[in-house]
Formats: structure tokens, C-alpha cells, sequence
């Protein structure tokens, strides 16, 4: 849920570098069709859609309560972490080691909580994701 597809746009591509996959009008709804991925090749796709009625306006960063959102997954932890830091995306917690991989939790322009996460990789494994 966004306040305006112009700005989450400017956001998600601007500082998280996704990809805009699709963006289709539908004037009868007076609403449009905005698709992005992190990464086109992952199958993995985010609609973004805007609020419209007062309860969505007030869902919007609230959607899962406080807790973490979305997991964003990189092969190159400190590279994308600097990169973000340095586009002022702002991290609410410092990255650490967890046994799961390399972690740290950021909050996108709406208050929503991610986990940019590089996970740890195991002899054999070739990177890929069920």
C-alpha cells in the first residue's frame, strides 16, 4: 500500500535499484497497474498499490503490525548495505552475524521493515531459491 505511485516509484528504483516491470493505467478506477521486482530473473514481483479509502490510508506502513515486512536478499551484503546507507535509506537495526546469514533491518518510505539478508550458503548450494 503507497500514498502515491510517483514517489514509492522514485523510491524502489531510485534507492533500492528494483526494476519496474509493468505500469498500466486504469482510468475507471482511477488507478494504475505498478509492478516491480528486485530483481526481474527471481519471479519475485510487488504491486504497488494506492491507498484510496481512509482505512487503507491508515494501513499504509502499518500492514503487518511493526513487525518485519519483506526479505530482501542479496549475494553481496556489505556492497548493497553501503550503497543503500549512502542513498539515506534509513536502518533501524545494525547489520550482524546470524547463523542464517548476514543481516540488517531497514525501513522503507511508508515505516514498512526489511531484512536486506545475505543468507548463508551451503557447500553444494548453488545460490537459487525453492
Amino acid at each position: 500500500m503507497v500514498r502515491d505511485y510517483e514517489e514509492a516509484l522514485d523510491y524502489f528504483i531510485g534507492k533500492l535499484d528494483f526494476t519496474l516491470v509493468e505500469d498500466t493505467p486504469a482510468p475507471d478506477q482511477h488507478k494504475r497497474w505498478v509492478v516491480i521486482t528486485p530483481l526481474p530473473a527471481s519471479g519475485c514481483h510487488l504491486l504497488l498499490a494506492r491507498a484510496s479509502t481512509p482505512e487503507q490510508h491508515a494501513a499504509i506502513g502499518q500492514q503487518t503490525g511493526g513487525r518485519v515486512f519483506l526479505f530482501l536478499h542479496t549475494d553481496d551484503f556489505w556492497r548493497d548495505y553501503r550503497r543503500y546507507r549512502s542513498r539515506d535509506v534509513e536502518f533501524v537495526r545494525e547489520p550482524r552475524e546470524e547463523s542464517y546469514g548476514t543481516v540488517a533491518v531497514f525501513r522503507d518510505l511508508y515505516g514498512n521493515l526489511w531484512d536486506l539478508l545475505q543468507p548463508v550458503r551451503h557447500r553444494g548450494d548453488d545460490g537459487g531459491t525453492p
